[in-house]
């Protein structure tokens, strides 16, 4: 599991005792737990407990671990505790019963029938294969990436409202004063450098995030785009309904279309979102009245028998591999040192070249480099102050543009050691430490006053109105925002003192 995925789910560790215990409740979601939220030492030690019917002593425990490695040891001690896995007591550990009852089913094929979804018993008409899920998510994904960076290609529509609105709730993206449209921030370029499968599991937790923060709404149910929204005022979404649909959904098989019947009115208002993310694919599309008429049907709980397609972010949502393998896909295509997919190369003389043909990658180029020629699998840029100081005045940090290069080099880069030319990486951060370093204010400068009484008088009277900037007490040097009060201020006492 990749740290950014890890880092996600430090939101879920932070959940009350009482939601774990009815997490635990679902053997999909107990399987889900065990296998993205535990480290490998304390997944060792919970197969130690799955089966033994007695509480397992601690010391027991500790002797399997060498004592140089004391710290993963209390790492994994930590987690279980802090996941309310075990319990505690006269130096022993016991799992908690329910989730230990619950794993072991996921384990050995138990539970109720649907547990881990529930296939579709007729034959679809209308079957899609995995070639066309993998389409569609990409398509549906990529939309999102391209709004992200501002890059408007007719092939990718425009994500919907309620996935914008999430953008900008997890301030992914801000509203620009120059444009009706949102702007990337310093975060969402943050989520640009994730692999796929982290950058959906960052959407599911605002998501979820979103849901629980909903609580009181006044919408009209006729304004379609205000899906979320609608989903958590009427059916009153439930996080721990939620967090076991997503779970869920990492345990179906790629292909296979599933029943919507032994779903929650809350994971069926779900699948309308994620449908937007491109996580599952339902053949159907509402129009207003039958987006009324469904929702309605939510509400007053009459169950829909329609199928749905978990794709690919679906499925890889609980395993380690990665969602999504297309180039355009995921931004972070070298993850590792060797898998050979880098396409940027860097010269000292701050030329770029991109070995790609993705209008994606491109876009993100040109947040932070000034293009200057494109071929059918090559583009040409140079990286220059001002291109910098457009990024950074959007919220981009030095780091993260040097990060993206070096994650994005160019194997025959990568031989080189630092991976990028010192030369451009220590000009790119003095580009930022020279806005840091100054700062423009606009303003208007006080000075040549008759005596030292006066400028003292003047400069208390600006402090006072809030407008003073600066002043140089020993040169009688006043600088303010503000002049109009400030001038009728000395015109007056020159007044008083004739």
């Amino acid at each position: 599991m990749s740290a950014q995925t890890m880092k996600g789910f430090e939101q879920l560790e932070g959940l009350p005792e009482a939601v774990f215990k009815r997490l635990y409740q679902q053997p999909a979601t107990a399987l889900a737990i065990f296998r993205r939220m535990l480290p490998n030492l304390a997944k060792t030690f919970v197969m130690a407990m799955l089966f033994n019917p007695d509480p397992v002593p601690i010391s027991n425990l500790e002797h399997w671990v060498h004592p140089d490695k004391n710290s993963l040891k209390e790492e994994a001690f930590a987690k279980l505790r802090q996941l309310y896995l075990v319990t505690e007591k006269q130096g022993t550990f016991a799992l908690d019963p329910t989730f230990k009852n619950e794993l072991r089913k996921a384990l050995t094929g138990g539970g109720l029938p649907g547990s881990f979804g529930l296939p579709c018993d007729t034959d679809d008409k209308n079957k899609v294969d995995v070639a066309f899920l993998d389409k569609y998510a990409t398509e549906q994904w990529e939309s999102i990436l391209h709004f992200m960076v501002g890059n408007e290609i007719p092939s990718f529509k425009r994500p919907s409202e309620g996935v914008v609105r999430l953008l900008l709730h997890g301030k992914l993206m801000e509203q620009s004063r120059m444009s009706s449209d949102p702007v990337i921030t310093q975060v969402g370029f943050s989520f640009l450098l994730q692999e796929a499968n982290s950058q959906v599991w960052t959407l599911l937790l605002l998501y979820l995030d979103m849901a629980e923060q909903v609580k009181e709404m006044n919408t009209n149910l006729w304004k379609l785009d205000l899906i979320i929204i609608i989903c958590a005022s009427q059916l009153r979404m439930d996080p721990v309904d939620i967090l076991h649909f997503l779970f869920l959904l990492g345990s179906l098989e790629l292909g296979q279309d599933y029943d919507m019947k032994n779903l929650t009115p809350t994971q069926k208002g779900m699948l309308e979102d994620l449908r937007d993310y491109g996580v599952v694919y339902q053949r159907k599309v509402c129009n207003a009245f039958e987006f009324l008429t469904r929702w309605i049907s939510l509400i007053t709980l009459k169950s829909s028998s329609r199928r749905f397609y978990p794709t690919r972010l679906a499925t890889a949502l609980t395993s380690e591999i990665r969602s999504i393998r297309s180039p355009a896909a995921s931004l972070q295509n070298a993850t590792s040192q060797g898998d050979g997919n880098g396409f940027l190369i860097i010269e000292t003389n701050y030329r770029l070249y991109a070995y790609t043909s993705s209008p994606l990658q491109i876009a993100v180029l040109n947040i932070f480099a000034k293009l200057i020629s494109r071929f059918p699998n090559l583009v040409t840029a140079r990286i220059t102050r001002d291109s910098i100081r457009q990024a950074i005045s959007k919220g981009i940090t030095a780091e993260q543009i040097i990060d993206y290069m070096t994650v994005n080099a160019h194997p025959q880069l990568r031989k080189n050691s630092p991976v990028l030319p010192p030369t451009v990486v220590d000009q790119i951060r003095l580009w930022q430490i020279e806005g840091e370093r100054m700062k423009t204010t606009p303003g208007y400068l006080f000075k040549e006053f008759s005596t030292t009484s006066e400028f003292n008088a003047v400069c208390r009277y600006a402090n006072d109105l809030g407008v003073l900037v600066w002043a140089d007490h020993n040169k009688g040097n006043l600088f303010v925002s503000k002049h109009e009060q400030i001038a009728d201020y000395i015109r007056k006492r020159a007044h008083a003192g004739r």
